[in-house]
């Protein structure tokens, strides 16, 4: 493969972009947050991503140390990509720009597509305590792991197993959020937002 193009300067943000700073690769770190994940699965959740910028992302990553690419056993026999944990460690990143890019979100247009899972990492910045917290949505469901320092921060679907905290929200609710008009206690406290469980992150929800 030809030599991945760098900034060429000695300077550790130059360098942080050498790595992630080409179109969709922080996306795709978004979507391997959620544990490992098979390429069409992927491609399904990047909408707008072509499969050949997809696949050359998936190698620079590679070759990078951002992820790892492993056969799973029989009968599934398929390739998944994985976080390292030096691809791990953008979450922070990815929570910071995020933040930083509340104010571009606006109302939802037309065009934009939406996945449920896109308002794990901003419902995560809000969430206190540590535990198993499950997500309704109109959009659907998806859980995420408070405070885990491995493993995925999220994923699809209903929590795999007893929640700490279950959360009940509009779509408007989840957007106010999302966009950094509302924080999650404040929707709480106002019944936008409806908790259930006995874990800490319920609790502190509701005491908030």
């Amino acid at each position: 493969m030809p030599p991945r193009r760098s900034y060429d300067q000695y300077c550790s943000a130059a360098r942080a972009l050498d790595l992630v700073g080409d179109r969709w690769t922080l996306l795709i770190v978004r979507e391997l947050m959620a544990g490992p994940r098979r390429y069409t699965d992927l491609h399904a959740d990047l909408p707008g991503v072509s499969t050949d910028v997809l696949a050359s992302r998936l190698k620079d990553m590679e070759q990078g140390g951002l992820t790892t690419r492993r056969r799973l056993p029989p009968p599934g026999a398929a390739y998944v990509y994985e976080l390292t944990q030096r691809g791990r460690a953008l979450l922070p990143v990815l929570q910071a720009l995020g933040s930083w890019g509340e104010a571009e979100l606006g109302e939802r247009r037309p065009t934009d597509a939406v996945r449920a899972h896109w308002f794990a990492l901003p419902l995560l910045r809000g969430l206190p305590g540590r535990g198993l917290v499950e997500v309704r949505l109109e959009e659907g469901d998806f859980h995420l792991w408070v405070g885990a320092e491995d493993g995925p921060v999220y994923g699809d679907g209903p929590a795999p197993g007893e929640a700490d905290a279950r959360l009940t929200m509009d779509a408007a609710t989840c957007e106010a959020v999302a966009r950094g008009e509302s924080d999650l206690a404040e929707a709480v406290r106002d019944g936008r937002v409806t908790v259930t469980g006995e874990g800490a992150p319920a609790k502190a929800l509701r005491e908030a």
